[in-house]
């Protein structure tokens, strides 16, 4: 589909979204069309930026990676790889492809452990985390620093999630929402935690392991 026809689709779900929330009682109606809307222009971004059947495979691998990772860890609450791989796919092959990594294995995965009105802000969140990977790649090659990085992300994910949470089926107030975001300190620190020790112990090599892969597609072999 081409950009144009996406970019479309994604400023009519805004607009329907910024109509929604004239209506407070239409709140979650609202967020959830935003959340389609930034998608949709996130996947449109994506399409202008990859430029071979090997990115799109690659691209499809490590979401299926990513989302067979967080459904072997569902019996762990907030313990999970995605938030680790999408990260070091974006740091590996930049903010395109890290965007496209965390949309499809939150999309992927909820096939499994159910889709609701959370996937399209899951699949927002975890593709927010690649492109923040992507951006600032030359500040994360080291061990240490991506591990601090990937405990920033276990949080903010969170965050996202229960600000969603919040402003979707509770009252707007701040008595909610500082109720919301107590209930769900605990899962953010599990995530975090998991987050500093995955990338720890494989982060860099899996960043390594991406890179070389990206230096050979990149390669071409000329017959004389």
């Amino acid at each position: 589909m081409p950009s144009r026809w996406i970019f479309g689709f994604a400023g009519a779900a805004l607009a329907a979204s910024l109509w929604a929330a004239l209506d407070p009682t239409r709140g979650g109606i609202a967020v959830l069309l935003a959340a389609f809307a930034v998608v949709a222009a996130g996947f449109a971004w994506l399409e202008g930026g990859i430029s071979s059947a090997r990115d799109l495979t690659l691209v499809a691998t490590l979401g299926g990676l990513a989302a067979a990772g967080r459904v072997l860890f569902a019996p762990i609450p907030d313990v999970q790889p995605v938030t680790v791989m999408v990260a070091a796919a974006g740091v590996a092959l930049g903010p395109r492809r890290g965007f496209a990594v965390g949309a499809l294995a939150a999309l992927a995965s909820n096939f499994f452990l159910g889709q609701g009105p959370h996937t399209p802000w899951q699949m927002l969140a975890w593709g927010g985390c690649g492109v923040l990977g992507g951006i600032g790649r030359r500040f994360l090659r080291h061990r240490l620093t991506f591990g601090a990085f990937c405990v920033v992300l276990g949080f903010a994910f969170g965050t996202t999630m229960d600000l969603w949470l919040w402003f979707s089926f509770y009252p707007h107030t701040w008595t909610a929402v500082t109720a919301v975001l107590g209930q769900g300190f605990a899962f953010n620190v599990a995530h975090a935690t998991g987050n500093l020790v995955i990338a720890l112990a494989a982060g860099p090599e899996l960043r390594r392991v991406l890179e070389r892969y990206e230096r050979r597609s990149r390669t071409e072999v000329v017959w004389a």
